[in-house]
This record gives structure tokens, C-alpha cells and sequence, in this order.
């Protein structure tokens, strides 16, 4: 016996009104079960995923000199931003199903024929693929970077002839803050090449030129003073990951040789340990009477 067969007869008109109402309960319940259920299962996934990168960077630091705190406003905004977006983009996608479901269920329910409509949407959905293709494009982009955490929010990047501080990652839309103060907008679809300087960890490049008569191992001698002096500051030994490296000879010609320092830091700390290095450099040149030149 069916549902309307069980209703009263002065009621059976309440079958159609019924059935419609009880498949909203069940598609709002169900809506409700499935959003609260992806932000909860984002958020463990990003905060998980946070603290396994801790522990790499951790292990990238030898020894554990430079730990990277959990607390970490910049880091901590990265994780926010990350996990809301992905858990927006997948309630969207959520809601948009069920919806198309109940919204199929009540139309049978009313017995009106969807092919039509079905004909109809299609016609539509192909104009809006076509005329917004590079708009679908930048938030399929946008998506994969947040999700393979290609850069976040404190980053310094390089796209192309743009280089500076990400300030901003939407799904359309990157910001970048140059160091001239220039704030640009990038779309995501647009980025075919992304160069991250922050990611991980850093090196600092120190380039020094003496006359070509200098003795070598006493210019390196120096150098290696020099990269000591700057490990021994309590200010910057915490972003030093390593001891320095000191090259040989890099490049040769008539008036000068040049070699190199190279330094591994923490990320995004590179700049202020080159900046004390050159002037350790400076200073211990000085005193040994090494000339450097152009």
C-alpha cells in the first residue's frame, strides 16, 4: 500500500505537499551532516599536515638548531587561509549537489518532464564554458596551489618580472607586495612558473672580488673568520642551519678573482645574514690588509 493510499480520503491531496516537504528535512540534514563534516576533516588534514612540515623543517635544521615556532602569526594565517578555502570550495561543491539532487527528486515528485530542462541547461552550461574558460581556469589553479601549498601568505616569490611578498592568495587571484611597495595582482591561471625564496630553508650568496695576485687560501682564511664572526652573533645563530661554505676561485679575469660564501639559513632570513656578512667581511679584510676591488 502506498503512502497516499494510507491518508485519509479528504487528505490524499497532502500526499504531493508531504513527500516534497519530508525530501527537504532529508536533503537540509544531509546538507548540514556533509558541511560540518568537510570543515572538521580540513582542518585536522591542514593542522596535521602543519605540524609533519614542522618536523621536516625540524630535521632539515641538523641538530635542531633553528626550530621554526608552531605559533608563528604568518604561519599560522597560511593555515587559516588554506583551510578555509579548501573546505569553502568543497561545501560549495557539496551544496551545489545536493541541491541539483532534491531540486530532481521535487521535480519528479510534481511529475513535470525534465528533459526539456536537462536540453536546456546543457545549451547553457556550454555558452558559460566558453565565454568563461579563463575564469574556471584561474580557480582550478587557484585551488591546486592552495592544495599543493605552492606559497602562502609571508612568502617571497618570483613570477616572471614580478618579485615580492605574497600579501594575499585567492582562489582567482594571487597579491604580491613588491619591494618598491607596488601591489600586484596576478591571476592564478596565469602562473606557469613560480619561484618560492622562503620555502624550506634559505642560503645566503656573498660575492667577494680581490686582485688576481691575492693568495687564495689566505683570502679564504678570512672569509671563513669572517662567516665564524657572523655565526657567533646570539642575534642571527638561531637562523644559521649550517656551517659556511667558502668556494674557490668562481670566476677569473684580468683585474680580479671572485669567490663566494655560501650560508644556509632559515627561510626568508638569507638577506639579513648576507647583510652581516659583508660587513664581518669588510671588517677582517681590513685587518688582515686584503684589498678587495670592483
Amino acid at each position: 500500500m502506498s503512502w497516499s493510499e494510507r491518508l485519509p480520503e479528504g487528505l490524499a491531496w497532502l500526499d504531493v505537499p508531504l513527500r516534497i516537504v519530508l525530501v527537504l528535512v532529508v536533503g537540509s540534514l544531509v546538507l548540514w551532516l556533509v558541511r560540518k563534516t568537510i570543515t572538521r576533516t580540513v582542518h585536522r588534514i591542514e593542522l596535521g599536515r602543519t605540524r609533519l612540515r614542522q618536523r621536516a623543517k625540524r630535521m632539515i635544521a641538523k641538530g635542531g638548531k633553528y626550530s621554526p615556532p608552531e605559533t608563528d602569526p604568518l604561519v599560522a594565517a597560511r593555515r587559516t587561509l588554506r583551510a578555509n578555502t579548501l573546505a569553502s570550495v568543497l561545501r560549495s561543491a557539496a551544496t551545489l549537489v545536493i541541491v541539483l539532487v532534491v531540486l530532481t527528486v521535487v521535480l519528479t515528485i510534481l511529475e513535470i518532464d525534465l528533459a526539456p530542462l536537462i536540453a536546456s541547461a546543457g545549451v547553457v552550461g556550454v555558452a558559460l564554458g566558453f565565454g568563461a574558460q579563463s575564469l574556471v581556469k584561474d580557480y582550478f589553479s587557484g585551488i591546486a596551489i592552495l592544495v599543493e601549498d605552492q606559497y602562502g601568505i609571508g612568502d617571497v616569490i618570483e613570477v616572471g618580472d614580478v618579485s615580492g611578498t605574497v600579501e594575499e592568495v585567492g582562489l582567482r587571484v594571487t597579491q604580491v607586495r613588491d619591494f618598491d611597495g607596488t601591489l600586484w595582482y596576478l591571476r592564478n591561471g596565469e602562473l606557469l612558473r613560480v619561484g618560492n625564496r622562503t620555502q624550506g630553508w634559505s642560503r645566503a650568496i656573498v660575492e667577494v672580488r680581490v686582485k688576481p695576485e691575492e693568495n687564495i687560501a689566505r683570502v679564504q682564511d678570512a672569509l671563513r673568520l669572517a662567516a665564524a664572526r657572523v655565526g657567533e652573533d646570539p642575534e642571527l645563530a638561531g637562523v644559521i642551519l649550517g656551517p659556511a661554505t667558502v668556494t674557490g676561485i668562481e670566476e677569473l679575469t684580468a683585474t680580479s678573482a671572485m669567490l663566494r660564501i655560501l650560508v644556509k639559513t632559515a627561510p626568508a632570513h638569507q638577506w639579513e645574514v648576507a647583510r652581516a656578512l659583508r660587513e664581518a667581511v669588510r671588517e677582517v679584510f681590513a685587518e688582515e690588509g686584503i684589498a678587495m676591488v670592483a
